[in-house]
């Protein structure tokens, strides 16, 4: 037998009440068959959250964060807390460019500068007294910018202020301002250790420079005391630390206007108490 065509959804409109405003009667019910999603085990697949909150974190990550937040609540001596200023960015950038022309060789360029002048010096006597001076190059290690510091050889220290442990650098802004040698304090141990090949590194040493680059080693110098040299005594002084979370911020906020004074009152208070 024929098919039979299905039958129009709408009606054939003969007969049927004209309503005012939105259409909705049976014959819109059946257009689309609701079909509920069932959650349950061996249901539908489970839409995708975030759960970032939930999620469990590497152990070094958390210790990381736990350390941030730490830093941020107690009090930190004026020792440790001078790392946390940091030569500007713009000055950073200039300091880096800098170093960058006095990266160490490399192996291979080492290698590569003693075949030359060996054979050069097979070659000609003379050319070796000529060529032995060794290449000028920013220093490195702990050790060796001590040693540099304590003879007064360095003419400019870049610091890392994130070194860990912490103690392994903090005394060498006192030790560069005892010796007279102008130091900075920069961010990231990393970024000092691409200067000199290495993953990271604590301390920077620029002994000699080129004669073209005096110019620009005086402007970093001049910078680097006026924002640490000078200020040595104001650093010494000022404490850090003791920023209270956004939780105890609101606590005290409410504690201060049910008692009618300000937010700033009711920390001294508590600042005296707890002293």
């Amino acid at each position: 037998p024929p098919k039979k065509p299905a039958a129009n959804p709408f009606g054939s409109g003969k007969g049927q009440k004209k309503v005012k405003g939105r259409r909705h009667d049976a014959q819109y019910e059946n257009l689309f068959e609701s079909s509920p999603k069932n959650f349950h085990i061996g249901g539908d697949v489970q839409p995708q959250r975030d759960l970032t909150h939930v999620m469990k974190w590497p152990k070094y990550v958390r210790l990381q964060r736990q350390k941030v937040v730490l830093n941020k609540r107690l009090k930190v001596p004026p020792a440790v807390n001078q790392f946390n200023h940091t030569l500007d960015k713009n000055t950073a950038s200039q300091l880096f460019r800098f170093l960058n022309k006095y990266r160490p060789e490399t192996k291979q360029e080492k290698q590569k500068r003693l075949h030359e002048t060996a054979e050069k010096a097979a070659a000609d006597r003379e050319a070796k007294d000529k060529d032995a001076k060794r290449p000028i190059y920013v220093r490195h290690g702990l050790n060796h910018a001590v040693g540099l510091i304590e003879s007064k050889k360095a003419n400019l220290v870049v610091i890392a202020n994130d070194v860990d442990p912490i103690e392994l650098v903090i005394y060498l802004p006192a030790l560069c301002r005892k010796m007279g040698v102008p130091y900075v304090i920069v961010k990231n141990k990393s970024r000092l250790g691409t200067v000199v090949h290495q993953k990271t590194a604590a301390v920077l040493a620029v002994t000699d420079v080129k004669k073209e680059d005096e110019k620009e080693l005086s402007t970093l110098v001049s910078a680097a005391k006026a924002n640490f040299t000078e200020k040595y005594d104001e650093h010494r002084r000022r404490w850090g630390g003791g920023v209270k979370s956004q939780r105890s911020t609101q606590k005290l906020a409410k504690r201060a206007r049910l008692a009618g004074t300000t937010l700033a009152a009711v920390q001294a208070a508590q600042a005296g108490a707890a002293q």
